[in-house]
């Protein structure tokens, strides 16, 4: 028997339908990181207790710098994941960009925006 050189179409849409799952969770941590950057939620001191604004001012630029630490991540998250939306609607999706294999379903599903398989990961 051949061996698989794409996933079938019901696969794919099984695919989408993780991802889309992923990618609305994705957007919504996104989107309470930027909030809480901006300050929108309201809670914090900053503007009722200057006496103790120098003490804080450490702990709050490694606050902030992480973060912005997980808002560049979480973007680079939703980045892959619209990617491989677009390589589902190519019909390109699950398959290895370095050895032209099918990428296994369970790595997929851990890791819906790879485009690498584990073989190809490993010889890195």
């Amino acid at each position: 028997m051949a061996e698989k050189s794409r996933y079938t179409d019901e696969e794919l849409e099984e695919f989408r339908a993780v991802i889309m799952q992923k990618l609305e969770l994705a957007k919504s941590n996104y989107n309470d990181i930027m909030r809480a950057l901006r300050h929108e939620d309201g809670n914090d001191v900053a503007d009722t207790s200057p006496t103790y604004k120098g003490l804080e001012d450490g702990s709050d630029a490694a606050w902030l710098e992480e973060q912005m630490q997980l808002a560049q991540r979480q973007a680079k998250f939703i980045q892959g994941l619209q990617g491989a939306l677009v390589r589902i609607e190519n019909k390109t999706y699950g398959i290895c960009r370095e050895t032209g294999k099918l990428i296994s379903k369970e790595r997929l599903m851990a890791v819906p925006h790879a485009t690498l398989s584990i073989e190809a990961k490993k010889n890195r």
